[in-house]
């Protein structure tokens, strides 16, 4: 890592508690490299000056760190095996708790409830949604979507949770109570305890090995026996014995 990264790094630790030597640094570096350039900074030293000084840049910067790209029901044949296999050996538990980790604009606990309530009408459950990005927290907050955010989502749920207006699709309301958006930084935050479902999926490609151990660690003494992480295609945990866990179906993991 050459110096003037290394101390940009250092820097933003510092200020902002986000350690950058945890994301792979090939990738981060030039997604910070691109950002600084285009607003032309010819070095990360003069760059963090101006962050450190200008509010706007820094929320810029804080947004560039994460990967909001999300979509309902993304992937659709693992969340027919969300419905169909893994929640109903869940939902008889009262209250049956949820973690969204890394839940960028909302698309994914937004799924959860509306499954749940379609399904899994009789169940209690409490729906926790976190993120670093408070811009994409409050996108979440807001639950106002694209068509193309919600094209694996079963038509006959888009008719039945949504209302659209002028080609937006906005949750409603019932849904959106159900779910409860906090910030929370998965490398550094405490994790909550006694959770029956944690879904973390298309971000953790981005963390180091090192990272991802420790994630995978705190997630399984996050859970309750026999509770389930759900994680994303690309995320596939090769020794899940290591942590606690064990293969339910694909990209699906149960502890032991």
């Amino acid at each position: 890592m050459d110096r003037d990264y290394f101390n940009f790094v250092t820097k933003i630790k510092n200020k902002l508690g986000i350690d950058l030597q945890l994301y792979k640094e090939t990738q981060m570096k030039r997604r910070l490299t691109s950002l600084r350039n285009k607003r032309g900074f010819t070095d990360f030293a003069t760059y963090y000056r101006a962050l450190d000084q200008d509010k706007v840049l820094l929320k810029e910067f804080v947004d560039r760190l994460t990967i909001n790209v999300s979509e309902f029901y993304r992937n659709p044949k693992r969340w027919e095996v969300l419905q169909h296999s893994v929640l109903p050996a869940l939902v008889n538990r009262r209250p049956f708790h949820i973690w969204s980790a890394a839940c960028s604009t909302g698309e994914e606990p937004y799924s959860i409830a509306i499954m749940l309530s379609e399904y899994f009408s009789n169940a209690m459950y409490q729906i926790l949604a976190t993120d670093i990005d408070e811009t994409a927290l409050n996108k979440a907050k807001q639950a106002i979507y694209s068509e193309q955010a919600l094209k694996d989502m079963p038509k006959n749920l888009i008719n039945k949770y949504f209302t659209q207006q002028h080609h937006l699709y906005h949750v409603r309301e019932e849904i959106k109570q159900q779910v409860n958006f906090q910030k929370h930084n998965l490398l550094a935050d405490a994790y909550s305890k006694n959770l029956d479902l944690i879904i973390c999926r298309n971000v953790l490609i981005y963390f180091t090995d090192e990272a991802k151990e420790k994630i995978y660690h705190h997630f399984s003494q996050a859970l309750n026996t026999n509770g389930v992480l759900f994680v994303g295609s690309t995320e596939q945990i090769f020794n899940p014995e290591k942590y606690g866990l064990q293969l339910l179906d694909t990209f699906f993991y149960q502890k032991v």
